[in-house]
C-alpha cells in the first residue's frame, strides 16, 4: 500500500474513509480522471481546510460528487438539464452546472451555500468510478470534488504523485487517503457543461466527454 509522508493515514477500507468524513475530515481518493480531494459538502469546517490544503481561491466555487442521482434530487434542479442529458452521461465524467433549489442551503455548509448562490448554480456530477461513488454514498452525503492538487497544479492519477506539501497540509485528526481499485484513467478532467435555453448546452469546459459525443447523442452545443 502508498506509504505517504508520516503522519498522514491511508486505508483502503471505504466505510473507514467514509466514518472519517463524517467526523470532519477530508479525503484524498481516486476518480474516474485523477485523485480527488474533498469534503462532506455539509461540513463547513472541512470545506474551508479544503480551500486551505489546495490554496484555492475562495471565490471559486468547488464541484460536487454524488454516488447517485438520488443525492443530488434535494440539491439541484435535476429536471433543468435536457431531456436525455443524465440519462446519456451520468454516471460519468460529466459534470453540469444545475440550478440550485431553494432548500440546498440547508444541506451545504454556508460559505459553500453563499459561493455558489452568487450563479446559483453548483456544478455537480455522479461519479461511475466505483470507490468514490461508494465514499459518497456511505458518508450520507454529496461531497466537494477538487482535484488533490496545489490550485495551478498539475492533477494526478497515482497516489505516489501526490504533492507533498498537499500531503502535509493533511494534519486533521480525521483526514485520510483512500487507496482503492481501480486506478483513475488520467486524461482529461471532467467535461463541463451548462444547460441553456431552447435545450442548448454550453460547454464551459471540454474535457474526459468529447464535445462530439455530446453531439452524437443530439445535444446541440454552444461555446
Amino acid at each position: 500500500m502508498f506509504s505517504p509522508c508520516p503522519g498522514v493515514r491511508v486505508t483502503s477500507d471505504i466505510a473507514d474513509a467514509a466514518r472519517c468524513l463524517q467526523q470532519g475530515g477530508l479525503a484524498v481518493f481516486p476518480t474516474e480522471t485523477f485523485f480527488g480531494i474533498g469534503c462532506l459538502a455539509s461540513r463547513a469546517d472541512a470545506v474551508a481546510r479544503v480551500y486551505q490544503v489546495k490554496q484555492r481561491p475562495v471565490q471559486r466555487p468547488l464541484p460536487l460528487l454524488a454516488g447517485s442521482r438520488e443525492q443530488l434530487a434535494s440539491l439541484v434542479r435535476l429536471d433543468a438539464a435536457p431531456s436525455g442529458l443524465l440519462d446519456f452521461f451520468w454516471p460519468g465524467a460529466l459534470t453540469v452546472a444545475l440550478p440550485l433549489l431553494p432548500e440546498a442551503a440547508a444541506a451545504l455548509s454556508p460559505a459553500l451555500a453563499a459561493s455558489l448562490s452568487r450563479e446559483g448554480l453548483a456544478a455537480v456530477r455522479v461519479s461511475p468510478h466505483p470507490a468514490a461513488a461508494a465514499l459518497a454514498r456511505l458518508a450520507g452525503g454529496v461531497l466537494t470534488s477538487s482535484s488533490a492538487n496545489l490550485s495551478g497544479r498539475e492533477a494526478v492519477r497515482d497516489a505516489e504523485a501526490l504533492d507533498a506539501r498537499l500531503l502535509e497540509a493533511l494534519d486533521g485528526p480525521h483526514d485520510v487517503i483512500l487507496s482503492a481499485p481501480p486506478r483513475p484513467a488520467g486524461g482529461l478532467p471532467s467535461t463541463i457543461v451548462r444547460p441553456g435555453p431552447l435545450g442548448f448546452l454550453h460547454v464551459l469546459r471540454e474535457g474526459a466527454v468529447p464535445a462530439d459525443a455530446l453531439r452524437a447523442a443530439g445535444f446541440s452545443l454552444v461555446f
